[in-house]
């Protein structure tokens, strides 16, 4: 069985593939004794479950086994989180090994692993985000007994943007649905965006935003393991991830320094920045405000117009159709597993950097 890992003092360990028995991760580093509250882990993934119309068919119920290291609800030692994949049907991607299909990692795949199996995207497939979402919420349990909370909202879904500054409190809302009248009617808007892609046969992409906050200024690694690089890296692990800006990002580029800096002032007692073009991070360091980033979702590849390929057997021009049960937008679902990927790199830097440690 092939792990793939990431972290310093807290490792993370993935395993499976989208269509095996199951798929899960190990997760080193997590103090002794720490509680592990399960049904917190469920409410995130219920909001990575997919909704309605706008989300795959396959339903999968998800249930996180807590196969090792929890004993009474306490942190023992290595914990084992493994998911069973109990609603797959591969026969949808039958010739795939064949003539791979656009934007997917099956043409890199197919050349590079002698043997790859496509169905389901294989160890590329979004379905691995499961277990990272368990682990994610636990790393936010740890994180909140500290003071430091994390939220993701859907930003922009096709053309349908969210142009307001949202506060921690109304990302939090969004993400329950517990929203204003306007917000009603621009969920409604980005839903028709992704159901009038699906109708044509298509998809859509869109950006996640995210904020955490509690943050003490000072607080992450510097350069090579820098609070942001490190964010940044869980960002673009997560499949269909095409960018990451921190604060007004790109934005700055058009800007003077007088208009970028964000300048100080002293606020009941406490340093405070008047303003968070950064993002919350100066020299790859948390400057106190809150760490705010943008992530981008490429639309799905899966598709069910007529592609151009090429057959890999004949090594000639080809077409593809493809067919089965894909989301025609990912977005409303990747704001859970942006959630827990900064939650886990936070909560690394917190056990890998942090002077009271």
């Amino acid at each position: 069985m092939e792990i793939y890992s990431v972290g310093n003092k807290l490792r993370i360990g993935l395993f499976g593939k989208s269509h095996a028995e199951s798929i899960g991760c190990y997760i080193d580093g997590l103090p002794l004794g720490m509680e592990i509250d399960a049904d917190g882990i469920a409410r995130a993934m219920d909001l990575r479950r997919p909704k309605g119309g706008i989300g795959t068919p396959r339903r999968e119920k998800d249930e996180v086994i807590l196969e090792e290291g929890v004993i009474d609800g306490k942190v023992a030692g290595r914990v084992l989180i493994r998911i069973m994949n109990r609603n797959k049907d591969s026969s949808a991607y039958d010739g795939f090994n064949v003539t791979p299909r656009p934007g997917h990692a099956d043409l890199p795949a197919l050349i590079k692993f002698e043997g790859f199996e496509v169905a389901g995207g294989a160890q590329f497939s979004g379905r691995m985000t499961a277990p990272l979402v368990a682990a994610g919420a636990i790393a936010q349990q740890y994180l909140a007994a500290k003071g430091i909370r994390i939220a993701a909202y859907s930003k922009q879904i096709a053309d349908v943007i969210d142009t307001e500054e949202r506060t921690f409190e109304e990302m939090e809302a969004s993400r329950s649905r517990k929203t204003r009248a306007a917000d009603d009617a621009l969920d409604a808007r980005m839903e028709e965006a992704i159901l009038k892609a699906s109708a044509d046969g298509d998809s859509v992409g869109g950006i996640v935003g995210c904020m955490a906050i509690g943050l003490p200024i000072g607080f992450g690694g510097i350069w090579f393991d820098a609070l942001d690089v490190s964010v940044a890296r869980m960002m673009f692990s997560i499949p269909a991830v095409k960018g990451v800006e921190f604060g007004k990002g790109f934005g700055l580029a058009s800007m003077r320094g007088s208009e970028s800096n964000d300048q100080y002032a002293v606020k009941d007692g406490r340093i405070s920045a008047l303003s968070n073009n950064m993002g919350g991070v100066c020299g790859g360091m948390s400057d106190g405000m809150p760490l705010t980033f943008s992530v981008a979702f490429k639309p799905t590849p899966s598709i069910s117009k007529p592609q151009r390929t090429v057959n890999l057997r004949e090594m000639r021009d080809d077409t593809v159709e493809i067919k089965g049960r894909h989301d025609p937008c990912i977005v409303p679902r990747a704001a859970a597993v942006v959630e827990a990927m900064a939650a886990i790199a936070i909560m690394d830097q917190d056990l890998s950097f942090q002077s009271d440690q």
